[in-house]
């Protein structure tokens, strides 16, 4: 006899009457001194010989590590683990679904070695194989879900890049996306639809998410994956359609999108043919001064009024782009500017930003025309408003986006004008900061970008002046409190302000004095962290920086564009891990 089976919509309590098949199974005592089981006694049942205890085993199993990290560690340390993963490949459907979720549930949370525990035991591996020959779907948002939480551990990125990768593109993501192959991909093919695989898409897409983030290696194997990014990319084009992008795919979607895009000027095949060596800064610099800022929605702007009616030269390709050509395509902008415009989700909004510093990044043909197309499809107003956003990690993207985004001419030119007061605004100091206190990260960002807009600029100079930035900019050089990194960034954009002649006799009579402008630090303690453009090298950095090592700033030099990378993502996992067996009251 074995282990009575227990309906997945019942829970599989700890009182008398639910034991007592247990206790048969176990031939112990008779009816009368039902027990619960010891936890070695279950892991032992996993090998019974009859498909019911089996099961009922690995249900229990599940139902006791659901959130218990004591439970999993003994699960563990009493060689659990490699019992359920080899009922992974058991004919029986019922045992896979509750070994699967034990692994599942094992599987979620900080602790590496139970990670680390399913890994070495084949358990990815295991895990592909039951994904490619099932077709239940219940089954499959299991199956994905635990390969989501392994994924959030570094010893298991590759792992799953190697073994996994193509099975979930294969199996997941591509038929379950709604892309068909052969299709354009572009936005009025992309109908607003319901995915049916909702849970199954967003676990994929947030274990990829997970990956990307390990080392240029993985990004390389994922951009090639065929159907990969241009079924990501359908997702996100279709949900935008359907205004709904603040839900958990997406955003798995755009963040992985935005890893993928990562030194994507340097990591994708012939990136040599993009390679540019005219000088950086490109772009119109045109007379036009109209207004360059509305709201975020688009109200209130005159045509041609925002550089949106600048001529730019983006020469229309003779075939569709596909595969990873997606991700740096000047069309791909008007997907990220959709998700700035209407997305409420942090992580969204700081996803599509950084996805356009990555783009902006360096010197290559395609980081010019994104650059162009932002401008054209009014994007820099957008992430201007968006730096008063109350997440800091939004307003360090907006502020990355728009230092890379500055170096062309134009796009200064207008940033120099109008964006200036919200730069400002994110500094320490004053009252429209409405309480927030914004990171150092953040805070370097922010003067990083302020320098760059104002480059030689003497009419952003005269905007930085009228909107209380000289204030903020002293205080943060002689507060006392503030890092290194934010004294130097301070004293790089006071040095740039002080460079104007013209703006000198104001600055006096306004009480400013010279020495106000100067900042003096010890160059041995500017070595540490990445850093920017010097003697015309470049090199990309995921944290702005500015020249290491220097007190005096050439008011001509400008800063290096960079790329960033979702470090965050090393930690992330699987937010919601729910169990088919509910917990007991």
């Amino acid at each position: 006899r074995g282990l009575r089976r227990v309906p997945p919509s019942v829970p599989m309590t700890m009182e008398r009457g639910s034991m007592a098949s247990l206790d048969s199974t176990l031939r112990k005592a008779p009816p009368a001194s039902w027990r619960q089981p010891e936890l070695p006694e279950v892991i032992a049942m996993l090998n019974y010989r009859l498909d019911p205890v089996k099961t009922n085993a690995a249900a229990f199993l599940q139902h006791l590590t659901f959130k218990n990290d004591k439970v999993k560690s003994e699960v563990r340390r009493l060689k659990g683990i490699p019992a359920l993963v080899s009922l992974l490949d058991h004919p029986s459907k019922d045992v896979h679904h509750s070994a699967c979720g034990a692994l599942k549930n094992i599987s979620y949370g900080r602790d590496p070695d139970n990670k680390i525990a399913i890994k070495n035991c084949d358990g990815v591996t295991t895990l592909v194989r039951l994904l490619r020959k099932t077709h239940d779907q219940d089954l499959t948002d299991t199956i994905t879900g635990t390969l989501w939480n392994l994924s959030s551990h570094d010893s298991v990125k590759m792992e799953i890049v190697d073994h996994a990768l193509h099975a979930l593109a294969d199996e997941v993501i591509v038929p379950h996306s709604g892309w068909e192959r052969g299709s354009n991909g572009g936005e009025e093919s992309c109908k607003p639809r319901h995915l049916e695989w909702e849970t199954a898409l967003t676990n994929t897409a947030g274990c990829l998410r997970n990956v990307s983030s390990e080392r240029s290696e993985a990004r390389r194997k994922l951009r090639e994956c065929s159907g990969l990014v241009d079924s990501l990319m359908y997702i996100v084009q279709s949900q935008i359609n359907r205004k709904d992008v603040d839900n958990k795919l997406v955003e798995n979607c755009v963040c992985l999108l935005r890893n993928l895009s990562y030194q994507v000027h340097r990591e994708v095949p012939g990136c040599e043919r993009f390679a540019e060596t005219t000088q950086l800064n490109q772009g119109p610099a045109t007379a036009n001064k109209g207004g360059c800022f509305g709201s975020r929605k688009g109200k209130g702007k005159k045509d041609g009024d925002d550089g949106s009616g600048d001529q730019v030269d983006i020469p229309k390709r003779t075939t569709p782009a596909k595969g990873y050509e997606l991700l740096f395509q000047p069309e791909v902008v008007r997907v990220y500017t959709s998700l700035l415009r209407e997305s409420k989700n942090p992580s969204v909004l700081e996803a599509a930003a950084g996805a356009i510093q990555n783009l902006c990044a360096g010197r290559w043909t395609y980081g010019r025309y994104i650059r162009a197309t932002v401008r054209l499809e009014k994007g820099l107003p957008m992430m201007a408003e968006l730096l008063a956003h109350g997440n800091d990690r939004v307003v360090r993207a907006m502020s990355g986006a728009l230092r890379n985004l500055a170096i062309d001419n134009r796009n200064c030119e207008l940033l120099g004008l109008h964006a200036v007061p919200h730069l400002v605004a994110n500094l320490p100091g004053g009252q429209s900061q409405s309480g927030r206190a914004l990171s150092e990260e953040t805070v370097v960002s922010v003067l990083s970008t302020l320098a760059e807009v104002l480059g030689n600029s003497l009419e952003a100079a005269k905007t930085l002046r009228t909107s209380q930035g000289i204030e903020r900019l002293v205080l943060i050089s002689k507060d006392g409190k503030r890092s290194d990194r934010e004294v130097r960034g301070a004293g790089q954009v006071l040095q740039l302000i002080w460079a104007h002649k013209e703006l000198r006799r104001p600055l006096e009579k306004d009480g400013w004095k010279k020495t106000d402008f100067m900042v003096h630090l010890n160059p041995s303690n500017t070595t540490n962290g990445p850093h920017t453009r010097a003697n015309g090298t470049y090199e990309d950095s995921t944290t702005p920086l500015l020249d290491r090592g220097q007190c005096a700033i050439n008011k001509y030099a400008q800063n290096e564009a960079y790329s960033t990378l979702d470090q965050r993502e090393r930690r992330h996992t699987l937010d919601e891990t729910t169990d088919t067996l509910p917990v007991p009251f």
